[in-house]
């Protein structure tokens, strides 16, 4: 007569056993249901889903997340500094699904730059969830990439300042460039990020974007300084050639007023002073083309320093610890 009880309760362990693994085998899709039951994406969350061709996995993944577009003293709270990115990303991605947050950039200059950082938050999001097995995977293709054919100076750069800031996350880190920032990829790279995104070109075109209104005043202000530099050599050149024919000038202006009180030969005198006025042509010839050559130095000098200042305000635009970042 006491088996039923025993019974009962045996059943009932086993059903607490089976809800346990139930839920353990299942806390992803409950945990997103909790994340995603009362939550409604802002427009701006929205248009950089679409903008960023997240696959409909991706974008619930991106929601879970409850992605923030924050203002600077906002941002800096959400990720001191700058969540560890060593790149132009302005965004972190606090794990495990805790939150992606994104640094509002309103320049239109750098257009794409938070369209990058939100492909790139979502997939240290995407990483976090791999299973070993497929970690495992992709970290090999990822490492395998990188050792054999990766040869982009800035990206080797960039993935040499994470192995010192965050050398346990490197491929992860890895996982975000190269999935972001890298044109053309390995065929199986290509497959594994197509689950994510349906058009991933779209995204480095983003990158290549905004990274182009730094490279390409880079590139101006080279060529400028290039020729500042050349300027400069003309100038000293001509200015020692100057100096050296004013000295000469002198001379022959003084021993010309010496003789010119006591002239013993009219006719050599006079040869002696069309030779110093031809001297003089030339010598104020040069000096025309010393100051045009100044001129032209300062206006050069002037674009180098008005291409630095815009190269340092766009900075300062993605600088979240910046006073001068402009509002939304």
């Amino acid at each position: 007569m006491q088996s039923k009880p025993k019974r009962k309760g045996l059943i009932t362990l086993l059903v607490l056993l089976a809800l346990l693994v139930f839920v353990w085998l299942k806390h992803n899709a409950i945990y997103d249901w909790f994340q995603l039951r009362n939550y409604s994406a802002p427009a701006q969350v929205v248009q950089l889903a679409t903008d960023t061709t997240m696959t409909s996995q991706t974008t619930h993944l991106f929601y879970v997340n409850h992605p923030a577009i924050e203002s600077s003293s906002d941002f800096n709270a959400s990720c001191p500094n700058n969540g560890g990115e060593q790149t132009i990303i302005l965004g972190c991605y606090h794990n495990p699904q805790r939150g992606i947050f994104l640094f509002s950039v309103s320049d239109p200059q750098l257009n794409g730059v938070m369209q990058v950082t939100a492909a790139h938050e979502t997939l240290h999001a995407i990483y976090d969830r791999l299973s070993t097995k497929e970690r495992n995977y992709v970290d090999g293709l990822l490492q395998d990439y990188y050792q054999h054919d990766l040869h982009d100076q800035r990206l080797l750069d960039t993935i040499a300042a994470y192995k010192k800031s965050e050398p346990k996350d490197v491929v992860n880190e890895m996982h975000s460039v190269f999935g972001t920032e890298v044109s053309n990829l390995p065929p199986a790279l290509e497959t594994y990020y197509a689950q994510y995104f349906t058009n991933r070109a779209k995204i480095v075109s983003y990158s290549q974007q905004y990274q182009a209104a730094f490279s390409s005043r880079k590139a101006q202000a080279d060529n400028l300084l290039q020729q500042i530099k050349a300027l400069e050599q003309q100038l000293s050149t001509l200015k020692a050639q100057i100096d050296s024919q004013e000295s000469d000038l002198r001379a022959k202006r003084q021993a010309i007023d010496s003789e010119r009180g006591n002239i013993t030969d009219v006719q050599a005198f006079n040869a002696q002073v069309d030779d110093y006025n031809s001297q003089v042509t030339l010598y104020q010839a040069k000096v025309a083309t010393y100051n045009q050559l100044v001129n032209q130095h300062n206006q050069l000098r002037d674009q180098y320093q008005a291409i630095a200042v815009e190269e340092t305000q766009l900075f300062k635009e993605l600088d979240s610890q910046s006073s001068t970042v402009s509002s939304q």
